[in-house]
């Protein structure tokens, strides 16, 4: 999964300097989604509303309504982001990603599954981490490679096949879901066609995916100078002191559970993993160091954009912000392709 040509961040200050204007790029994107709203509200009132009481449903609007929704599209677009740069680490390939390995889609039937038999949050949360957990086994196991066996591992350079059988693996998760939609009552079907295309008008517990976010960071950011060794090739890696098996299994379980809970909170968005990984790498390099973090950030800053633009483009109605992204993914990664040539 090389990249040729790509910059790099020379220096610890360099890589601080990036992050900082991300962050305060981040800061501003939220800040707008937060001030921005339907024809019925305007800059002036959100900001009044915002910054003190005024005593009208404008404070409930921007305080119960926008922000939680704001911060929890930044947690759920750097978890994504930050699940598919581990994935394209851990099979070293750059088509992988949460939903095209089917993490998604398992999360959404562990997810549904938790939701038609009456259970309550907490365990919907589990069922979507079982779900992307038995989802990411399955595919490996499929594919006829050993997750944590390195002579195997390196028989196989060539990662086509366990990319094609992702792929197969999530359209019949797909399959499983449009049953479990099917069998749904009627009360709860549009809920969850809509939580299905992707949908954060409804977000219970905002704060689960920034602290998920942020645990993810703090575990894999350590781990830098070993995943750029380990894209190396794993003989190489385990020459230079790295334990393979243990880092995979690392990778394995934090984005796992990172799609789990990004799945939990605002249902299936796609192209996230894939496209903001790839963009970055054009901008930072493949320094896992640099790129993890950048992920983080840069997923936040997509997602809360197209959530702000499902809120607003066809007010009052709400689009799925899932269906928002993939208009967003698809042109902006194609246009990474010919660029790339």
């Amino acid at each position: 999964m090389r990249e040729p040509n790509l910059p790099r961040m020379k220096t610890f200050g360099s890589a601080l300097r990036l992050w900082a204007g991300m962050l305060a790029c981040g800061v501003a994107v939220l800040l707008g989604s937060v001030l921005i709203g339907g024809a019925d509200s305007s800059v002036a009132a959100s900001w009044k509303a915002l910054v003190g009481s005024t005593g009208t449903p404008m404070d409930a609007i921007v305080w119960q309504l926008r922000i939680p929704r704001s911060v929890a599209a930044c947690g759920v677009g750097g978890l994504l982001a930050v699940s598919g740069c581990l994935m394209q680490i851990l099979v070293r390939n750059p088509l992988a990603d949460p939903y095209t390995l089917g993490l998604s889609g398992g999360a959404a039937v562990g997810a549904l599954g938790a939701m038609l038999a009456g259970a309550g949050a907490v365990a919907t949360a589990l069922g979507a981490a079982a779900g992307a957990l038995v989802s990411c086994v399955a595919v490996f196991v499929l594919a006829h490679r050993d997750l944590l066996a390195r002579a195997r591992a390196a028989q196989r350079e060539d990662s086509t096949d366990l990319i094609l059988i992702g792929v197969m693996l999530a359209a019949g998760l797909g399959a499983i879901v449009s049953m479990m939609l099917v069998l749904a009552p009627d009360k709860n079907l549009r809920g969850m066609l809509f939580w299905m295309m992707g949908d954060l008008s409804g977000v219970a517990n905002w704060l689960l995916p920034v602290a998920t976010l942020a645990a993810c960071v703090l575990l894999v950011v350590p781990l830098g100078r070993q995943l750029n060794l380990l894209m190396r090739g794993e003989e190489s890696a385990s020459a230079l002191g790295v334990r393979p098996n243990v880092v995979k299994s690392a990778i394995f379980v934090i984005a796992s559970i990172a799609t789990a809970v990004a799945v939990t909170t605002a249902g299936t968005v796609g192209f996230v993993g894939l496209v903001v990984p790839h963009a970055l790498r054009r901008v930072v390099g493949n320094d896992q160091r640099v790129l993890l973090p950048a992920c983080a950030i840069g997923g936040g800053i997509v997602v809360t954009i197209a959530d702000t633009i499902s809120r607003v483009v066809a007010d009052p109605i709400q689009l799925p912000v899932g269906a928002v992204m993939a208009i967003i993914g698809v042109p902006t990664f194609m246009f990474l392709l010919v660029r790339r040539r």
